[in-house]
């Protein structure tokens, strides 16, 4: 296999994957606010652990940074774009599994929940985990593809495979 020809199925494979999570995303996401209509801040227990609730998130992860204005939403917009194309820019060369696994599920995050923000103005979340009385931030498909995206490029740093160039 030629190098051009390891680099477009690297790339192929990070984007196969992206539009995997992508389509997850979007369709828990419609799922929720469309299909069975949950209205906003309503709590629907599924397990004893964890409760549907829909949320909509104008900041960033854990509702950081909210942007209740026009810039703020643009600019997160713009930043989210200029973070996928980073990482399709990185996917330029041959890539081992576990890279191309890593940029698939963080490019794929980023896809559904900037998705989010160009149709709704925010993103929306939904999962909600608690115990004991206390409750984890609500979140979403997107946002446990990126998490397991950065630990899967946190796990390739340390245990990867080292190249020789």
């Amino acid at each position: 296999m030629t190098q051009a020809t390891a680099s477009s199925s690297s790339l192929r494979q990070v984007l196969t994957l992206a539009a995997i999570v992508a389509g997850l995303d979007q369709t828990s996401k419609w799922l929720i606010v469309f299909g069975l209509g949950y209205q906003t801040g309503e709590a629907h227990s599924i397990l004893p652990f964890l409760d549907f609730t829909l949320l909509w998130n104008k900041g960033i992860s854990y509702g950081l940074l909210d942007t209740s204005g026009n810039l703020g939403k643009w600019l997160l917009i713009a930043l989210t774009i200029l973070i996928i194309l980073g990482f399709l820019w990185m996917v330029r060369g041959p890539q081992r599994a576990s890279i191309i696994l890593a940029y698939g599920l963080i490019i794929g995050g980023a896809a559904g929940n900037l998705v989010d923000r160009l149709v709704h103005g925010a993103v929306v979340d939904f999962i909600s985990l608690h115990a004991a009385g206390y409750y984890w931030y609500v979140f979403n498909v997107a946002d446990i593809a990126i998490t397991l995206g950065v630990a899967a490029l946190f796990l390739d740093m340390f245990i990867g495979e080292k190249s020789d160039d």
